[in-house]
Parts: structure tokens; sequence; C-alpha cells
């Protein structure tokens, strides 16, 4: 996919991905790969908030609005935070072309879960092979 983190922080992440190689059989970018992106950014900005009550994020529901068809260049997406609870998070994702043209717009929801422990092959009670 070729997906670059640009910038993140607490209340904003931000990355990149080419239109080149993630392009429907009709030249414009794939609406999947929009997708793959704006939960990549979410799940991300996720992880960074969970990461602060010892848990981890898991990709719940993501909610894609394609707006504009895009065929070269590179689409650049910024996740921020529309809500962050304890046990969930929502994000908003704009994704937009080299012009600044918004060309999809995400949401993405996160359930935040305990992290759980799991048994390596050595110990009792991992999976044999």
């Amino acid at each position: 996919m070729g997906i670059e983190i640009i910038d993140m922080n607490m209340n904003r992440l931000v990355g990149s991905m080419p239109v080149a190689g993630n392009q429907q059989p009709w030249g414009l970018l794939h609406g999947g790969a929009s997708a793959v992106l704006a939960e990549t950014l979410g799940t991300a900005a996720a992880a960074l908030h969970a990461a602060g009550h010892d848990r981890i994020a898991l990709g719940t529901e993501l909610s894609c609005s394609h707006h504009r068809g895009v065929t070269e260049g590179v689409v650049t997406g910024v996740a921020t935070p529309l809500h962050l609870g304890r046990t969930t998070s929502t994000f908003e994702i704009k994704i937009t072309d080299d012009a600044g043209r918004l060309v999809c717009s995400a949401r993405l929801t996160c359930a935040l879960r305990e992290k759980r422990h799991q048994p390596t092959k050595r110990e009792p009670g991992a999976q044999k092979e």
C-alpha cells in the first residue's frame, strides 16, 4: 500500500499513500485503498490513546464516503479524535489529494481492550504445531 506515517501526537495523526499501485482497473484510486489508509491511521491514533490506559485498540466500525476520484500523486490522511474514552475511541479521518481537495471522509470506532498475555510456544498452554 505504501502508507507512511508523517506526523503523530495525541491530537492528530497524519499519513500518506501513493495513488500508483492502489488503483482500480479504470485508473482511479481504489475506494478500498482509501479505507485501508483511513483504518490504518485511525487505528494507530487509537493505539496511542489506548497505550495510555494499558490497553490495545481494535477496530469495530469503519464508514467511508468517497467524494472525488484521484488518478495520480499522493493522498494524505489526517486522523483527529471525536471521542477518547476508556473502552472506545472514535476518529474522523479526512483524506485529501495533492491539491488539498477532499477525496474521502471516514469515521473509525475502536474498542479499547485490556492486553491479554499470549503464551509462547514454550509455555504451558501454548498450542502445538
